[in-house]
Parts: C-alpha cells; structure tokens; sequence
C-alpha cells in the first residue's frame, strides 16, 4: 500500500522516483559539465549540528513571519492546506524519504549544478540570486509560495557559499522539509487550517 494510489493523486513511488530523479539530473549536469563541488568543507559532526540548527532556525522564522498579519497573502493559507492533504495521504517513512530525497536531490541540481555552474561563468553572488529564483520558480504554486522558496534558496545558497559544504545545504533542505511537514500534520491550525479541513 506504500507505493499504491493515494488521495492526491499521486503514488508513493512516483513521488520518490520524481525526487530521485531530480537528484540524478543534478549529478549528471555536474559530470556532463565538469562542475566543480565544494562537497565538505565542515566535517560531517559539524555538517550535521549547522545542518539541523540552520533548518530549525530557518523554520521557526518563516513561522513566526506567518504569524504576521497581512504579511502572506491568504493564499499561502490555500497551498499550505493542499500541502497538508497531500502530505496527509503518505505514511511517515514516504515524508521521511521524500524530505530526505529533496535535500540530496534539488541541492545537488540547483546548489551544485546551477549554482556551481554559474559562479564560474557571472561570479558567486549573480549565481546565488539566478540559482534562488530558478528554485522558487519549480517551486512555484503561487506567488506568495514562489517568494518563500527563493527566499529559502537565498539562504541554502549563501550557506552553500560560506561552508563550501554542499552536504551542509544538503542536511539543512533534508531537515527542513521533514520539520515542515512535521509541525504542519502535528499542528494543522497553526497554518489556518481548521477542523473541518483536516478530515
């Protein structure tokens, strides 16, 4: 049943395959164009102690700036309930390994490819901002959502820069997306979403 059709349409399977894909074009944009990674500038007790600090503090703000009146638009109320019903549809160990999935894969293309790739070709800064914008842009389920994720590319990609750690940005994405998730099934009103909408 793990990998059978869920409410939203789609399977467990198809869900992984689709991350997993995501990390595999990454690794062959790096190979096909020879970019160079800053794989582990850190030390991996490090990666992993900045890697969880910087997701728990990356989320607690973003809650906190939801938490201000008028500062999202009410359809970020909207995506975070389509988001709760899909995440609603897929057992723990599926959240787990999609989170995971998204942290290795979408950092190894847009960090380690794009990132990489560009910061040789229009300098570290310019490929921060067009790496953070392409990010927000597959993420794009509204504007208001579209700004939030290139406003969390921003940070991973000037992580990225200042650890030389793609495994950092990596840990930090994974953690991220599992604590998201998390505190958004656990804690639905938090996010607007009432009663009759959690059924």
């Amino acid at each position: 049943m793990a990998t059978g059709q869920r409410s939203s349409g789609l399977s467990a399977r198809a869900a992984l395959m689709f991350q997993g894909g995501i990390g595999l074009a990454g690794l062959g944009l790096i190979w096909l164009f020879a970019i160079p990674v800053q794989w582990d500038g850190l030390g991996l007790i490090r990666v992993v102690v900045f890697g969880a600090l910087g997701a728990a503090i990356t989320y607690l703000v973003l809650l906190l700036l939801s938490l201000v009146p008028g500062l999202f638009p009410d359809d970020l109320e909207r995506q975070m309930r389509g988001l709760y019903h899909f995440a609603r549809s897929f057992p723990w160990t599926v959240l787990a390994a999609l989170s995971a999935l998204a942290g290795v894969g979408e950092e190894l293309l847009f960090r380690g490819a794009v990132q990489g790739w560009l910061t040789g070709t229009v300098g570290p800064w310019m490929a921060l901002i067009v790496s953070a914008v392409l990010f927000g842009l597959v993420h794009y389920v509204s504007f208001t959502y579209f700004l939030v994720a290139t406003g969390l590319g921003v940070v991973l990609g000037a992580a990225y820069h200042f650890s030389d750690s793609l495994a950092l940005v990596m840990v930090w994405h994974g953690l991220y997306d599992m604590m998201a998730l998390f505190f958004l099934i656990r804690f639905p009103h938090w996010f607007g979403i009432q009663n009759q909408d959690a059924r």
